[in-house]
């Protein structure tokens, strides 16, 4: 029975067989597409991963523009109803004025008319004449309730320690107790209201 040789590869061998695969055009071709192949692979992933960074850049700056156009409607919209809520009540505050003092300048111009009556009462007084007297100060009565039903109010003046909220100081004169010092001694022209509402100040004499 014959012994087949099996040949042994040797070093050198082995490394003439390394150069001819390396020298081989077969070879460094299929290298030479495969690297193309990979370098045009890692381009694409590379345009696509700026690709969708930059989509998700485009979508936060959508998304901030979005957040604050709702941040300015929203406090426009506070704004509006903030003044549509003062322009109803500002309203109603006038309506209701315009409801108590509707007849002002009728009442106010009747209040001349009451002074004179208190003149004519104080000048009859003097004169002695009770029942002159008498007849004025039932219409001046008379006048006044028709008055204080339409809300109209005399103010009390006499008295009372000077305000210029509610008197007209026309003169000041001396007195000789210091508790009256400050306060109204005589009320030349009652002051009156309609309705809570100041329409005429009274004009009196205070003490100093």
């Amino acid at each position: 029975m014959e012994k087949k040789e099996i040949p042994v590869t040797g070093p050198e061998e082995e490394k003439k067989e390394q150069q001819h695969v390396e020298n081989d055009p077969i070879i460094e071709e299929i290298e030479l597409l495969h690297d193309e192949d990979f370098a045009e692979e890692a381009t694409e992933i590379t345009e696509e991963t700026e690709m969708n960074k930059s989509k998700a850049g485009s979508s936060t700056e959508e998304l901030n523009k979005l957040t604050t156009d709702l941040g300015e409607m929203k406090d426009k919209y506070l704004r509006l109803y903030a003044e549509f809520d003062n322009y109803r009540k500002r309203t109603l505050r006038e309506r209701e004025d315009l409801i108590k003092t509707a007849a002002q300048d009728t009442l106010k111009s009747i209040l001349p008319t009451l002074d004179d009556f208190e003149r004519a009462i104080k000048a009859a007084k003097t004169a002695g004449e009770e029942s002159i007297i008498e007849g004025i100060v039932l219409i001046s009565e008379k006048l006044l309730r028709t008055l204080e039903q339409q809300g109209l109010k005399a103010m009390e003046s006499d008295g009372q320690t000077f305000d210029p909220d509610l008197h007209e100081a026309l003169t000041k004169v001396p007195v000789p107790s210091i508790d009256m010092k400050g306060k109204v001694i005589e009320t030349i022209e009652k002051g009156y209201y309609l309705k809570d509402k100041i329409i005429r100040y009274a004009k009196v004499v205070i003490g100093q």
